[in-house]
């Protein structure tokens, strides 16, 4: 055989094992979106979901896994974050913003190990969070919601106690309907509720307490050569958010209208395998129902984000045997749709360019397939809709950012 061609077969080696069982503690860094529902018991039909923010946050962390198989674990965790995760409105000389300040998330998590040192795992529990309203009118208040969150990540061992972890969560409170009275408004429960929910992506490195000293989780795993074309799938989800700008209207800037979804993607790829690192190209197609609406008597009116394309490149470095993490940038270019309920039915659509960065991990469970979990904030091109309005260029105008998420699977060509 030759030294070419053996250089290309992908053999299975024996991997000494991480001990995952036992105490970690971990930090991290991460960003998200949130989107809030205001609706009123009082008035039947009208809805907004809703307002959206965006922003990043700092995250400490807690927990301990038991591993109950040589492949599952089970495990427990607490963390606290600080965020500015925010909304904000400008209006002359007035401003305003509602902003996500600290909380913390206490839940349990179940696990696979995908090889011995790379995890996939499955999470859920209770979530805190405080809100502050802060305007320069000299009026503003805070309040707090609970609710649960789910979600999912990738985490791989980089050394003999270190791990780092891609990981997302979908967070929803509880109805929030004594906000007025919180703020100092006499009114009954029910007259101002408000639901939210938010989107979150971080990457966080954790410290085990004796992970050296267990091999309990070492087989067979593949020597993964990342060399070859691809073609993949993904599913996820995320959060949108527009940017309003009406410059007569006292140079108004609301940011922002937000929506929120779930996506499908199809990709096809190269990547070159240089040895410690990987760099490659990619081309996706997707579908988002990513949506903004408004319930009135009668009907809605939607914002809805639909199909768009990417190409992108990407820079990876490997974890270990079989797992990379990787960073990507590149174009964007999406759809958007406003539309009424019959008989309105569409009122304009466009289109606009954009960018993408993100990154995430991914690792292989075959000598061709891969399994990964990756971040994407994508931002477009302003949209004036002056013209459509019959208004002066540059009276009415949106520019829209995104945060989404999706897990996705590769076959590679050897």
């Amino acid at each position: 055989m030759s030294a070419a061609h053996a250089a290309d077969v992908v053999q299975p080696v024996e991997t000494s094992g991480f001990d995952w069982s036992g105490v970690y503690v971990g930090f991290g860094v991460g960003a998200g979106a949130n989107s809030h529902k205001l609706s009123s018991d009082f008035i039947s039909g009208v809805s907004l979901d809703g307002i959206g923010g965006e922003g990043v946050y700092g995250e400490l962390t807690a927990g301990y896994d038991y591993m109950v198989s040589p492949r599952f674990l089970l495990g427990g965790l607490v963390d606290v974050h600080v965020g500015n995760i925010e909304t904000s409105l400008d209006v002359g000389p007035f401003n305003a913003s509602i902003q996500e300040t600290y909380g913390f998330d206490a839940g349990l998590r179940a696990g696979y190990l995908i090889t011995p040192n790379t995890l996939g795992y499955v999470m859920g529990g209770y979530s805190w969070q405080k809100y502050k309203l802060d305007t320069n009118a000299g009026f503003g208040f805070d309040w707090d919601q609970s609710g649960y969150f789910v979600g999912g990540g990738l985490e791989t061992a980089i050394n003999s106690n270190w791990t780092i972890k891609t990981e997302y969560r979908y967070t929803r409170f509880g109805t929030k309907d004594d906000l007025l009275s919180e703020a100092g408004i006499p009114s009954p429960d029910g007259a101002l509720n408000l639901d939210t929910s938010r989107h979150t992506f971080q990457v966080a490195a954790s410290y085990r307490f004796g992970a050296q000293n267990g091999a309990a989780t070492s087989f067979e795993t593949p020597a993964y050569n990342w060399t070859g074309f691809y073609i993949g799938g993904g599913l996820g989800a995320g959060a949108s958010v527009h940017q309003l700008e009406i410059p007569p209207l006292l140079g108004a800037k609301f940011n922002g209208l937000g929506g929120e979804g779930v996506l499908g993607e199809l990709n096809v790829g190269y990547d070159h395998d240089f040895g410690s690192w990987v760099a490659g190209v990619m081309v996706d197609a997707r579908y988002s129902g990513m949506t903004s609406q408004l319930d009135i008597p009668g009907g809605s009116i939607n914002l809805d984000t639909d199909y768009g394309f990417d190409v992108l490149g990407r820079v990876g470095m490997k974890m270990n045997e079989s797992t990379l993490a990787y960073a990507l940038a590149g174009y964007s270019w999406q759809h958007f749709d406003l539309n009424a309920s019959d008989p309105v039915g569409d009122i304009i659509d466009w289109g606009s360019s954009g960018f993408s960065v993100g990154g995430g991990l991914e690792t292989a469970v075959s000598s061709n397939v891969t399994l990964g979990l990756e971040y994407r904030y994508s931002q477009f091109a302003k949209k004036d809709f002056s013209s459509d309005l019959g208004l002066p260029d540059d009276s009415v105008t949106s520019k829209a950012s995104f945060h989404t998420v999706r897990i996705g699977a590769k076959y590679k060509f050897n």
